[in-house]
């Protein structure tokens, strides 16, 4: 049950696509002909956005995997 879970979330997230700009630079880029560094601003936001949530999740593990090891004995 917890692997299906795991899964989906995963599935979720390769498949959700954010427009993360915030409201100055939605104003800069939109005002550009070419979307292409439209496109790079929003897939570095997210990227910097996803960086934290990878790394607390991480260390959530850790935490789990060593309370699990230690409770068992």
């Amino acid at each position: 049950m917890k692997q299906k879970a795991v899964l989906s979330l995963i599935i979720l997230f390769l498949f959700f696509k954010g427009n993360a700009q915030c409201a100055m630079c939605r104003a800069v880029l939109e005002s550009e002909e070419s979307q292409t560094a439209a496109e790079a601003i929003n897939d570095g936001i997210v990227y910097l956005m996803a960086i934290p949530y990878i790394l607390v999740g991480g260390l959530i593990y850790f935490i789990y995997q060593k309370y699990k090891t230690s409770s068992n004995k």
